[in-house]
């Protein structure tokens, strides 16, 4: 009987969601505020929309560049945790062999299980270094394009955030300021009935 071959897939999308929640977050409570606060100050809707707008353009690009600089500073981590263990491999390789070898220890594997392991690693060191950055640092290499698009993401976020409410505000206006001229229109047809109907 044949066997259907076995595909591990796993979501890889976490930074990345990471990023929409944070900017949509932003950008569904500020400019909802700034419009609530600015109804109640201003009578003509379409500067609390303007205003809103600016502040979605301006939140958008404070929002994006602190995306692209968090993104920044995890790479420039990154790349100074891995030169510091690639001169530790070669200065002190006892101690970094230690150190994984109680890795291994802490998951229960036999030290006559350990000792190929550990002396076959360290007969490579670029090897070496990437098991100590996941393992024992528990850092994973940064997407080269991570500070470009989780500042877009978070950018984009943010605007698409940030214009929910205000068309909401923009059309439970529209709808006010319908009411009121229809209901001005009726008492004017009521006012009116009642002059013709004078003595």
């Amino acid at each position: 009987m044949p066997r259907t071959p076995h595909t591990e897939r796993h979501f890889t999308a976490s930074e990345t969601v990471r990023d929409v929640v944070i900017g949509m977050s932003d950008g569904l409570t500020v400019p909802f505020a700034l419009a609530a606060g600015l109804s109640g100050a201003v009578a003509s809707s379409g500067i609390v929309v303007t205003a809103g707008l600016a502040e979605i353009a301006a939140g958008s690009i404070a929002m994006g560049l602190g995306g692209y600089l968090a993104a920044k500073s995890d790479a420039e981590h990154y790349a100074a945790e891995k030169k510091k263990e690639e001169q530790e491999i070669i200065d002190i390789p006892r101690e970094e062999m230690r150190e994984v070898a109680d890795i291994f220890r802490h998951y229960g594997i036999p030290d006559e299980h350990i000792r190929p392991v550990v002396q076959a690693m360290s007969e490579r060191p670029k090897e070496w270094v990437d098991s100590r950055m996941r393992v024992s640092i528990a850092l994973e290499n940064a997407d080269t394009k991570r500070e470009r698009n989780s500042a877009m993401v978070i950018a984009g976020s943010h605007s698409r955030g940030g214009m929910t409410p205000l068309v909401q505000y923009r059309r439970g206006r529209g709808a006010h300021n319908r009411r009121r001229c229809q209901a001005a229109r009726a008492q004017e047809g009521i006012d009116g009935g009642g002059s013709s109907e004078g003595p």
